[in-house]
């Protein structure tokens, strides 16, 4: 599998504010990207999976929600997993 224990707790040690937590806006929002980053390579080989489009498709929404609410919450927050992830241009 290609997002393994290790790999989300990877994930979650460099974008969350700890390891142990899992539920903080940054560390959902780095592994929403990871997922999309992936999903996204998946559907340059694959073009007519409709499944995976429908999955891409809403974790793009899930991680715009988290950035709106960590937007309107702490905007510096934003704009640092923003620049950590390169999400923006």
């Amino acid at each position: 599998m290609y997002l393994d224990k290790e790999k989300k707790s990877e994930i979650f040690a460099e974008y969350s504010q700890s390891v142990a937590n899992t539920g903080s806006a940054e560390g959902q929002v780095a592994l929403f990207t990871f997922r999309i980053k992936h999903l996204t390579e998946h559907l340059k080989s694959n073009k007519k999976d409709m499944v995976t489009m429908r999955s891409l498709v809403r974790l793009v929404g899930k991680r715009r929600k988290l950035l709106d609410y960590l937007k309107s919450k702490d905007i510096e927050r934003y704009r640092d997993i923003i620049k950590k992830l390169g999400i923006r241009k």
